[in-house]
């Protein structure tokens, strides 16, 4: 097998059981032979030097393009098999390097200018919207929900999730609310129709603008709701209360001080924001490659 990509894997997987079939045939094993092996053939030797230089990104597209198949066990085995092992890792150095580099030049990742901010929301929002059918609740609530009880259904932690947010912005009625990055319309409608305020929600994604205009028509809040397809930089105006969910992550290390400016000019003096983000618990890190180049780009999920 290609040596650095046994030595990364000798360094990594110390529990556990994986076999790895290299390209020229050769079988290595990597564990202490506990529990079901993982069993994974890897195609040629392009492939074993890509997961040994960049593993986030290579185990992805490997297994995407039938690079990387496994003979036992699944893609998530395996990955479960390998983030068991990370915590008492010691990576070769060079890997470290490689994260260090990518950490240090986030800001050059995550600039997102006007233009480039629309393009990443395209890529992932204006596609055929029965993907988000498989895995939201009806409302289409994107961002984290919210259990407050054991048991609960996600529908029922969706909506204890926008209950949440109401009862912090502390509404009253006839207030200006502004939904930075309204996704389909849900949690904007919620409080036009609970608080009995007026929301305009704003989005760079031509589908879930033609979506929550659809509902908001549907559900006789045209009036009490407005949605526009605009980026935050080129919004005026005045609002008693700002809130952005899961938006925040969209936003780009680069344009942090520029995204808080913004919202200070769009606040009333005597106005509450409220700015929903995903974080992590051990510190700021790069953006899972995979993450930036197939599902995210541009943004930030490891502030």
């Amino acid at each position: 097998m290609f040596r650095p990509l046994s030595y990364v894997l000798e360094r990594t997987v110390t529990t556990g059981h994986l076999k790895m079939i290299a390209a020229d045939g050769s079988v290595c094993e990597f564990g202490d032979r506990t529990g079901s092996p993982v069993i994974a053939r890897i195609s040629d030797k392009r492939t074993e030097r890509q997961l040994a230089l960049n593993a986030p990104l290579a185990i992805g597209e490997a297994y995407m393009e039938g690079r990387l198949v496994f003979e036992q066990g699944t893609l998530y085995d395996f990955l479960e098999l390998l983030l068991t092992n990370v915590p008492p890792r010691r990576w070769p150095r060079w890997l470290r390097l490689v994260d260090t580099l990518a950490y240090v030049t986030r800001r050059l990742q995550h600039y997102n200018p006007v233009g480039r901010a629309r393009r990443n929301v395209a890529h992932h929002y204006d596609i055929d919207g029965s993907l988000y059918d498989l895995f939201l609740d009806p409302d289409r609530q994107y961002s984290c929900a919210y259990f407050e009880d054991e048991g609960m259904t996600l529908e029922e932690a969706q909506e204890a999730k926008k209950r949440h947010l109401a009862a912090k912005l502390d509404l009253s009625d006839g207030m200006r609310v502004l939904d930075i990055g309204s996704g389909w319309g849900g949690l904007a409608l919620y409080l036009a129709k609970t608080s009995h305020v007026d929301v305009t929600g704003i989005t760079l994604s031509e589908e879930q603008l033609k979506i929550a205009r659809h509902r908001a028509n549907a559900e006789g809040l045209s009036k009490a709701v407005d949605f526009e397809l605009c980026d935050y930089r080129n919004l005026e105006g005045k609002f008693d209360r700002i809130v952005s969910v899961g938006m925040f992550e969209h936003v780009g290390a680069a344009h942090y001080r520029s995204f808080f400016q913004q919202v200070s000019r769009l606040l009333a003096d005597d106005g509450v924001a409220v700015i929903h983000s995903i974080g992590r618990f051990d510190g700021p890190a790069a953006t899972n490659p995979f993450i930036a180049k197939y599902i995210f780009p541009g943004a930030t999920f490891r502030l």
